[in-house]
């Protein structure tokens, strides 16, 4: 049986084990003071796009190759290609939320069944014939807010009504989102994510979201 909906999910810490910016600053010698920001953003004592843009500061001078690095460092949750799948096979889109980065989400993604990704790009310069970061993230950050508004957006332009929505997030940046999902699924979340859940999961099997998602999801 298929029907249709949109299953969006947020990357680090969900659809992925780890904090890309952290596996970046790793080249930089500065993992643990990057680390404990990525932590205090997350449990909603800082503003996420603050927070980024200090992270991101820490990145500058870096060769972009690190994102390869970075990708190859990466490990998907458990049932993160199992789930791509099912949705598919089911006739719902998939989409990849991110405060995180684009270049480094597509390497890991690649192959399989991504309807969308919204991620943030991070800005280059051209340095002795290499080209490396500046610093800075180009355009406008994902954050909080903006996940909710591409949830929307992505639903819109494929006729999709949010009452068939689902969203999954670990922390405090996946709050509107989820909020604006019909289901929203805190996985294996932060404190000051979970009282604005309709569903939580510590099983840490993504699998298992969509199982628990679906049901609340036909639940009256």
């Amino acid at each position: 049986m298929t029907d249709q909906g949109l299953l969006v999910f947020d990357v680090d810490s969900t659809f992925i084990e780890e904090e890309v910016i952290e596996l970046l600053a790793d080249a930089t010698g500065r993992r643990d003071e990057v680390a404990a920001v990525t932590e205090r953003a997350m449990r909603g004592e800082l503003d996420f796009s603050q927070s980024l843009r200090e992270r991101v500061a820490v990145l500058e001078g870096l060769p972009v190759s690190v994102f390869a690095d970075a990708a190859a460092a990466v490990t998907l949750t458990r049932g993160a290609r199992k789930v791509v799948a099912a949705a598919a096979a089911s006739g719902w889109a998939v989409a990849l939320l991110s405060g995180g980065f684009t270049a480094v989400i597509e390497q890991v993604t690649r192959g399989m069944e991504i309807d969308e990704v919204r991620a943030n790009h991070l800005e280059t310069r051209a340095e002795g014939g290499t080209e490396v970061f500046t610093g800075r993230v180009l355009g406008e950050i994902v954050d909080r807010a903006g996940k909710a508004r591409h949830l929307q957006s992505i639903a819109r332009a494929r006729g999709i009504d949010v009452s068939r929505t689902i969203a999954v997030g670990d922390g405090a940046n996946d709050i509107d989102m989820l909020e604006a999902a019909a289901v929203g699924v805190a996985f294996c979340a932060k404190p000051a994510l979970r009282p604005h859940a309709d569903v939580i999961v510590d099983e840490r099997d993504l699998m298992t979201v969509w199982q628990q998602a679906r049901r609340a999801l036909l639940t009256p």
